[in-house]
């Protein structure tokens, strides 16, 4: 009985205390005396809300929410959907378009192949002044264009021709100023076919082997003059004459559940790492990509083989790791070079350290990144293409070769016995329309050959419509025992 009513007791006494504190708060807040002398809580019902009005309220308050709204967005009708920007020539399916699928054509294998040939590009032309402090300062206008022919037959079979009639490698077809000849006409116009190869899958090409999707048919392949990069176009950035096999969903339980696993063989068109065509070359190479919890992780190994004597023999093995640690996306590689006979610019023996670090602004879209190198003897590419340079384009814009110039890079990209960086800031504006990267970069020699540069500069890029963009880009170097570098491009990007 004791226990009920010392209940009781303290029950009203936790209403009346409740009671006291709201009263007092309503004199507070209203500076009136309190209307409820008896309860602090009202007898009558309060209303429920409708969905609309608490929709309302989440408007009325979404600049103090990030939550996105439950409203479902109405699906557009296909007319007033955007129409794609056409290609040059467009047969069949047109790309990026809705609409329905036509029937295609079945094959005896199964395969229901669609065919469309497209045909598009690109032409550039740019304006410079480059003068690196180390050989005559040039004036320059190039120009550029690349035309691809590609017969779609499904999503995973193609056939991809292309041309660059106005350029041979890094030599682009133009007017070319210098002190020592004066102006004269750059002459790299050339007929030959710079990619050519078919691609496609051994069991979308025959289904009725598997119809039930269940075995291990999943194989890549292509063959053909073809793009080949692999470590981010450190060990090999060349157009090559080629045969590849890929195979990809590879499960290891307890380590991975995707691998990729690529074989390839080069038999022709295999340029060295001083950018020098070498028709005596063959090239070997099993390449691996690998997912694992919170890395992605490739191991590559390629063997060259030459009987050229300004060549020779070369074995190349290159590790990387990418993934994010905490707010920062980062990348981690090492890539060596082993010369078997002889050694020179072609090939010669070497390790390259490189790492890769970004972070978006909080925000925004806006990129700063840090990028190193550390290249401990000579190291060497397996494959270069002519127009790419030495292997540290990646290490920033001052780095980088550029694609349509009759100059170069403001800091050499060669990886002999140096080490340096770059800082940098990635800025979108304008919708994405318009970037414009800042950056500062330096090298410096190991081997005491007074080498080392250090530079200032910018990118500037701006699309002007579907079709067409401006990029602007210069620097200023300060180089050691060398004048000082200075350059300047200009260039106009139309997309066809």
């Amino acid at each position: 009985m004791s226990r009920v009513l010392t209940r009781a007791v303290r029950q009203r006494s936790t209403g009346l205390l409740t009671a006291l504190s709201l009263a007092g708060l309503s004199i507070l807040t209203s500076g009136q005396p309190s209307v409820a002398a008896g309860s602090a809580l009202s007898d009558k019902p309060i209303r429920l809300l409708t969905e609309e009005e608490v929709r309302k309220g989440k408007r009325n308050d979404a600049h103090h929410s990030s939550e996105l709204s439950e409203a479902p967005a109405p699906l557009l009708p296909e007319a007033e959907q955007p129409k794609p920007t056409p290609l040059i020539f467009e047969r069949g399916e047109k790309f990026l378009a809705a609409g329905n699928l036509n029937p295609g054509i079945e094959l005896p294998t199964g395969a229901i192949w669609q065919p469309s040939l497209w045909v598009f590009g690109d032409y550039r032309t740019s304006i410079g002044h480059f003068a690196n402090g180390n050989t005559p300062s040039r004036q320059y206008w190039a120009n550029r264009l690349d035309i691809f022919v590609n017969l779609k037959l499904t999503p995973t079979e193609r056939i991809l021709l292309g041309f660059s009639p106005l350029s041979d490698g890094g030599n682009h077809t133009g007017l070319l100023h210098t002190d020592a000849d004066g102006l004269e006409f750059n002459n790299a116009l050339n007929p030959y076919i710079t990619t050519l190869f078919f691609e496609g899958e051994f069991g979308e090409i025959f289904p009725n082997l598997d119809p039930n999707d269940t075995k291990s048919y999943d194989w890549g392949f292509s063959i053909g003059r073809q793009p080949i990069l692999f470590q981010e176009g450190i060990m090999i950035n060349d157009s090559i004459d080629a045969i590849g096999i890929t195979r990809d969903t590879i499960v290891i339980p307890g380590l991975t559940p995707d691998m990729r696993a690529t074989a390839l063989v080069g038999l022709h068109n295999i340029r060295r790492n001083n950018n020098v065509l070498d028709h005596g070359a063959m090239l070997f190479g099993l390449f691996t990509e690998t997912d694992l919890r919170k890395s992605t992780v490739n191991l590559d190994a390629t063997y060259v083989f030459s009987n050229d004597s300004s060549g020779g023999d070369g074995l190349y093995f290159g590790a990387s790791a990418t993934q994010r640690i905490g707010h920062f996306n980062t990348s981690f590689r090492v890539n060596t070079s082993t010369a078997l006979d002889n050694r020179g610019s072609a090939v010669n023996d070497g390790v390259l350290l490189f790492s890769e670090v970004s972070r978006t602004a909080t925000g925004s879209n806006n990129v700063y990144y840090g990028n190193l190198f550390w290249g401990l003897g000579n190291y060497t590419s397996a494959a270069r293409d002519k127009g790419t340079g030495g292997p540290l384009g990646r290490v920033g814009v001052l780095f980088a070769a550029p694609q349509v110039s009759l100059g170069g890079a403001a800091l050499s990209n060669r990886a002999d016995h140096a080490f340096g960086g770059s800082l940098g800031h990635q800025m979108f504006f304008n919708e994405d329309k318009t970037q414009l990267t800042l950056e500062i970069g330096g090298r410096k020699d190991t081997d005491g050959s007074g080498q080392g540069a250090a530079a200032i500069g910018g990118q500037f890029l701006h699309a002007l419509n579907n079709r067409t963009s401006l990029q602007v880009d210069g620097f200023v170097s300060a180089n050691e025992n060398r004048r000082a570098g200075t350059g300047f491009r200009m260039e106009l990007r139309t997309r066809f």
